[in-house]
């Protein structure tokens, strides 16, 4: 095997374990890292608490200590090579760059899919394979696996490819994705910060700025390992013609999602209803809406649904809902007593506005009393409106106690007849 910057490298350093000036290059390097503990400590000590971490600032600081190890190693083994081998340095500079890598992947990811259920799964099988690439760069196997690898060809259309042009494709696509993961990542931070725009327009801004740095990585990486874009025509054809009939749908849910988040109809915190779903927005992604429900439970709603179907919209200009609480009292009570009541009531509760103000209106004359209705407006509450009205009915059980005002249960009169010609 042909020996290459690298390959020799580890028996190099065993002839270097051998000497005692190896001593020197461990001391050497645990000073350098030393000093890149020490820059990303101060680094970490210098940030203002007070001030929101954002992606750029924290995946500096997750950067330091390797970047500045890196650095640091660079400038000295240079520096020593004039009096002695320098075999543990450069043996220090693959892995110190491979670890600077894993942070710096692994950090992508998580701020591209912070929720995705295959993250965990997918950052310990992409940290083996850049592990195993240092392996194989360290023992001088790299030439003879790349050679192996670009015999392995075959043409698609009018491009001829190989195996290992393909995989320099992959990782790049992959690199560059990262970084526009984490790019979008900054941009939707900093649009979310922003005080003057509006919160679905926020959400639309951030969206189409991920999607045209994810396109414009894959648009960028695939010509610069020699892939000719032309090459995925056919593949873009078929993509189109799928979507055209059998993914006709989810489509429509995604230009739905941005239509909604364009036309501003519905926004988080709103509390609506539609079909047989009622809660409040919780979530607004481009292809469906989350409502919490009072009771804590989430319906995952299409955008099409919401943009097709009526929806009632409790808080679209006004955020105040009118509720009414009915009651029924006895013909012999003071009616004007109860409905003065039923508003004192009402008027006691912190939830009610003052203004409109709490009426209470005579509905009705029913078989077993006089049907009375008490109307309020509070705030659109985002758990709903039964606690107020519970405390509400509470009072004026209370009230009608105190004052004597009875509250009838239903009443029937059964007559008795005599049968006909004394059977």
């Amino acid at each position: 095997m042909e020996k290459t910057q690298f390959g020799g490298l580890i028996a190099d350093l065993w002839q270097d374990l051998q000497r005692p000036d190896v001593l020197w290059q461990a001391a050497v390097l645990a000073l350098c890292l030393g000093l890149a503990w020490l820059a990303s400590y101060l680094l970490r000590r210098r940030a203002d608490p007070s001030l929101p971490v954002h992606p750029g600032r924290r995946g500096l600081q997750r950067l330091a200590f390797p970047l500045s190890a890196l650095l640091l190693v660079l400038i000295a083994r240079p520096l020593l090579q004039h009096w002695q081998p320098v075999s543990l340095l450069r043996l220090a500079v693959p892995l110190l760059a491979a670890f600077a890598l894993i942070r710096a992947v692994l950090f992508a990811l998580r701020q591209g899919f912070p929720r995705a259920a295959w993250l965990s799964a997918f950052e310990r099988l992409l940290t083996l394979l850049i592990l195993a690439g240092v392996a194989i760069h360290i023992g001088g196997l790299a030439p003879e696996i790349i050679e192996a690898l670009e015999d392995i060809q075959f043409t698609i259309g009018k491009q001829r490819l190989s195996l290992w042009l393909i995989l320099q494709g992959a990782a790049t696509v992959l690199v560059t994705l990262l970084a526009a993961l984490w790019l979008g990542s900054l941009v939707e931070q900093r649009l979310m910060a922003a005080s003057g725009l509006d919160g679905n327009l926020k959400l639309v801004f951030a969206r189409l700025a991920r999607a045209l740095l994810i396109l414009l990585a894959v648009l960028i990486s695939l010509p610069l390992v020699g892939i000719d874009l032309t090459a995925l025509s056919i593949f873009g054809g078929a993509l189109g013609v799928g979507i055209g009939l059998g993914l006709q749908r989810i489509a429509a849910n995604y230009v739905s999602g941005f239509i909604l988040l364009l036309d501003r109809s519905i926004r988080l915190g709103n509390v609506v209803t539609v079909d047989d779903y009622a809660g409040e927005v919780t979530h607004i992604t481009t292809r469906y809406t989350v409502l919490r429900s009072t009771s804590g439970a989430e319906a995952i709603v299409p955008n099409e649904v919401l943009v097709s179907s009526v929806v009632m919209n409790q808080t679209y200009t006004n955020s105040r809902v009118r509720h009414a609480v009915r009651v029924q009292v006895g013909y012999g009570c003071d009616v004007e007593r109860a409905m003065a009541l039923l508003v004192e009531a009402a008027r006691a509760q912190a939830g009610v506005l003052a203004e409109p103000e709490p009426k209470a209106f005579l509905v009705g004359f029913a078989d077993s009393g006089i049907d009375l209705e008490l109307g309020f407006w509070i705030e659109a509450p985002k758990g709903g409106a039964l606690g107020i009205k519970s405390a509400i009915n509470l009072a004026i059980w209370r009230a009608f106690g105190r004052e004597g005002i009875e509250i009838p249960f239903p009443q029937r009169e059964v007559r008795l007849l005599e049968p006909r010609g004394g059977q």
